[in-house]
């Protein structure tokens, strides 16, 4: 049955009725869980890299449909009272710096090699994803926890480019990695953080985005359906309470990574 999946997939039309339903319904899971959670785009790497396309062409594809995605939570997650624009773009700066190195990394280096970092780095994100529910519930904002958010000096700022760094190279985990940032360096609560994420994704996507487009490594009949779902599945989420469900989708979503990391480096040899 795999086999013919995978065949399915490597042989058929991109713009076929099954294939548009099969982009339509991943997009729509994976706009879902980004905006609930995150880590959800390893599944389309993973799809896209399944139709034939190198890993740099589905890293580029992708980003599609996250710009898609993040924008419409942002505009849910802003009307809901949980984006803070001004921190957002405090965060959404030095994010959007890193991401060009990133980006311009991951368009340029053999597959390969970024096969074998992703299988690296997919891990340690899985990591800090289950470690960073730790302590996370029931925690509200406070006047002191408001002040140290609005400090945002050059260590904070020099780590969110790393940060944006590792969101060009990959967009896979990055919004952990962002929640993660708000989460213990700002003092943000979990609904707060997760809305600079939503955020810090829309500034610094075009920027990863124009380097892919550049290098000619975007499939766009592929990317422009599956951002179709990516909106539909955003719009959902970030409707849906977004800490209901959030960790049991974190944990099944970090075992796939696991799973796809693996994959990753065990085909190399």
């Amino acid at each position: 049955m795999f086999n013919s999946l995978a065949e399915y997939l490597l042989t058929s039309d991109p713009l076929s009725a099954g294939m548009i339903a099969i982009l339509t319904g991943t997009g729509i899971f994976v706009g879902f869980v980004n905006t609930l959670a995150g880590m959800a785009t390893a599944l389309s790497y993973a799809l896209f890299m399944a139709m034939g396309m190198p890993i740099n062409v589905a890293n580029g594809t992708t980003r599609v449909g996250v710009l898609a995605q993040f924008a419409v939570s942002s505009v849910v997650f802003k009307k809901s009272g949980y984006l803070d624009l001004g921190l957002g773009t405090k965060v959404g700066i030095p994010v959007a710096l890193g991401s060009i190195a990133g980006a311009q990394a991951a368009a340029v280096l053999n597959p390969a090699v970024m096969e074998v970092a992703m299988g690296i780095m997919l891990p340690i994100m899985a990591f800090l994803l289950l470690y960073s529910q730790k302590g996370r519930e029931g925690r509200v904002i406070t006047p002191e926890l408001e002040a140290r958010s609005k400090k945002f000096g050059l260590l904070k700022f020099i780590a969110f480019v790393f940060i944006g760094a590792y969101g060009g190279f990959t967009h896979a985990g990055v919004g952990i990695l962002i929640i993660f940032g708000s989460f213990y360096m700002l003092g943000l609560d979990i609904l707060r953080a997760n809305g600079i994420k939503q955020f810090a994704v829309v500034i610094y996507t075009p920027l990863a985005l124009s380097i892919f487009i550049w290098h000619g490594q975007v499939n766009w009949p592929v990317a422009l359906v599956y951002a179709v779902g990516n909106v539909i599945g955003a719009f959902i989420a970030s409707k849906f309470a977004v800490k209901f469900g959030a960790k049991f989708i974190n944990y099944a979503i970090a075992l796939a990574v696991c799973a796809m990391s693996f994959w990753l480096i065990y085909k190399q040899f």
